[in-house]
């Protein structure tokens, strides 16, 4: 067998600025196809079930449940967009261009720190909601919310357009050669990086739910204290509270499974000691949490599974189906 000058190049007619192909073998690039392809479409059905069930349902519009529904679009376009691209990024030469290089990368930094904002949000929602209950009501009114989900994705939009603004402007993409699609940075934004958008969220979001936790301890062995005529008269404040608590701890398994998914990659991938397959594989790991939240909501929430009933059977398309009781 003859193997020709250039063959194992992206551009072999660029002899002296192509990239070489990735060097993963067979196996590995069928397996990693495979996994990011399983999880893309996943992701895509799954998150648009959530879309569509908060979208349409009024009796689904409540401050909580537009948390979801902004966590649900971000990991949407994390399956439609992001995984796609990371398949071709790492299992094949990049053919796409500088310019959807830098996009690809601009709308990957969006996703992943929109991901990160609405889960600070969504502590906060439930730290008010258990710590505050009593103006919880009058603090996170829809119109709040709305505007805080607005805020939160222009600040987002706007500092990932400084990030990466020199890869967007063509003034440096960092490539040494064609074929390859990368974004490096130097070690001090690296760790700016890794502290705003990763540290300091997470820090947050674990004082606000160990917050939660302690309080919700203390109701509950309250609850359980009162006696039967109290708890009679007021019944309906403690089915309330225990929807709440409810609430919390759904919530709480869903930052807990954001953290176990991304925390791998964020401790490995600085080292710069890991092979492609073991990155490709980390990456993968990070972005299974927005396949797996809406697997959440739906052994947590039954309005949810009652939601992809109605729109599974297409009983939205009918008339009055918007005030459909599903809760």
């Amino acid at each position: 067998m003859v193997v020709t000058e250039g063959s194992d190049l992206c551009f072999p007619e660029l002899l002296n600025t192509s990239c070489r192909k990735p060097t993963l073998s067979q196996s590995d690039v069928v397996f990693l196809h495979f996994l990011m392809s399983t999880m893309s479409v996943l992701t895509v059905t799954l998150n648009l079930f959530v879309i569509i069930s908060v979208s349409h349902f009024r009796r689904l519009h409540t401050p909580t449940n537009l948390l979801l529904l902004s966590l649900a679009v971000s990991d949407f376009t994390v399956g439609l967009v992001v995984l796609p691209s990371e398949i071709k990024k790492t299992t094949a030469c990049w053919f796409l261009g500088k310019f959807m290089c830098s996009l690809s990368i601009y709308i990957n930094s969006v996703t992943v720190c929109a991901s990160v904002g609405n889960m600070v949000m969504i502590s906060v929602d439930r730290y008010v909601a258990i710590c505050d209950p009593m103006h919880y009501p009058s603090r996170l009114t829809l119109t709040r919310v709305k505007m805080c989900i607005s805020l939160c994705w222009l600040y987002v939009a706007l500092c990932c357009c400084v990030y990466v603004r020199d890869d967007l402007l063509q003034k440096d993409t960092h490539t040494s050669c064609y074929g390859e699609c990368v974004f490096v940075v130097d070690y001090i934004t690296g760790i700016v990086d890794v502290v705003l958008n990763f540290i300091a969220p997470v820090s947050t979001i674990i004082v606000l739910y160990m917050r939660v936790f302690l309080v919700a301890v203390s109701q509950a062995r309250a609850m359980r204290s009162h006696i039967t005529a109290v708890s009679l008269q007021h019944s309906g404040t403690l089915t309330l509270r225990k929807s709440e608590l409810k609430a919390a701890r759904t919530l709480g398994v869903l930052v807990v499974v954001y953290l176990t998914c991304c925390i791998p990659y964020y401790s490995v991938a600085f080292t710069g000691n890991v092979s492609s397959t073991t990155l490709a594989i980390l990456v993968s790991c990070a972005y299974l949490n927005s396949c797996l939240n809406p697997v959440i909501y739906a052994l947590f929430y039954p309005w949810f599974r009652k939601a992809v009933k109605h729109i599974v059977t297409l009983q939205i398309l009918r008339p009055g189906s918007r005030e459909a009781n599903i809760l």
